[in-house]
């Protein structure tokens, strides 16, 4: 069973499992868009503490738990922790158990990077050991559901792989990495060649979905916790340069002192959008390849040419 099909991760792994000839379930809000074939699609209102997941979970041993409450541009909720905590914490804990009562043998939960940190040290990158820190509500919403993931495999014996993954990339992509896009395509002028001292952590749509499905086969993914990239990581500055030359359209950076990009971006109110730009959150995938022997099938480069081809 795959709960988020409709999403951007959801039916790229819904498609790869088809692909490869194994039963699907996939429980949908109604109406939502899913156009795929030889899958067993089950109507929800929406995931909670009280959400009916008997049909869905008919025959199925494994769980891939993607669907979530993720970060709202336009936050309206008053209490946004508890708004987060609904979907993800109560709404997890709830089908976890009934997962469990019915007999599945593994849940799989795609967790964010953000429920451990928003940053790292350059050469010093996060691992399945670090302390969680998580720093807004939708990291703490994650984290939480982690532990909670933990007592009930203790409770029941149901095996808990929990995945975290930085930003996703692919075709589809949305938000600030789409808006980079269009930026680059249009030749937009762009003042980030100061950015080349820190490094992030990403992960294609294609190694994602690659990792996930080693981990519904695998038996040593049982009970760990894994952080997935492409094992590429890079600066902004290289970012921007790497996604025009798959564009086959120059870079048009220039420079800015990266203490000025600050200032300005403060100045109009964008100190967050600063931070994100110009902040180091890498992930350490080596146990990946030692417990699992999986490494990333597709290269950025490959990754970003797949993207813009959509």
């Amino acid at each position: 069973m795959v709960t988020g099909a409709s999403g951007f991760v959801g039916r790229a792994l819904v498609s790869a499992l088809v692909k490869d000839g194994i039963y699907v379930s996939c429980p949908v809000r109604p109406r939502a868009q899913v156009l795929l074939n030889c899958v067993d699609f089950h109507e929800i209102d929406g995931i909670g503490a009280f959400t009916d997941w008997d049909e869905s979970l008919q025959s199925c041993s494994v769980v891939v738990h993607v669907a979530a409450r993720v970060h709202v541009m336009n936050e309206s909720s008053q209490n946004p922790l508890e708004a987060f905590r609904m979907v993800n914490v109560e709404g997890t804990k709830n089908l976890a158990r009934q997962a469990a009562s019915s007999g599945v043998k593994r849940f799989i939960y795609l967790s964010s990077v953000k429920s451990c940190a928003e940053t790292s040290m350059i050469g010093s990158p996060l691992t399945y050991k670090s302390e969680m820190h998580p720093m807004d509500a939708y990291g703490v919403s994650k984290m939480e559901a982690e532990v909670a993931l933990g007592e009930i495999s203790k409770e029941t014996g149901m095996e808990v792989v929990i995945i975290r993954s930085p930003l996703v990339y692919g075709p589809g992509v949305k938000a600030n990495f789409a808006a980079l896009i269009r930026f680059i395509r249009l030749g937009f002028p762009l003042p980030f060649g100061g950015l080349s001292g820190n490094r992030r952590s990403f992960v294609g749509i294609g190694n994602l979905v690659s990792f996930i499905q080693t981990c519904i086969e695998h038996p040593a993914a049982a009970g760990q916790t894994f952080l997935v990239s492409d094992g590429d990581d890079m600066s902004t500055k290289v970012l921007i340069e790497r996604l025009s030359k798959a564009m086959g359209k120059a870079d048009r950076l220039f420079y800015v002192h990266p203490l000025s990009l600050k200032f300005i971006l403060i100045l109009i109110g964008k100190r967050s959008f600063f931070d994100r730009l110009n902040g180091t959150l890498q992930v350490d995938i080596s146990r990946n390849l030692t417990l699992l022997g999986w490494k990333p099938p597709v290269s950025v480069n490959e990754g970003f040419l797949s993207m813009l081809k959509y």
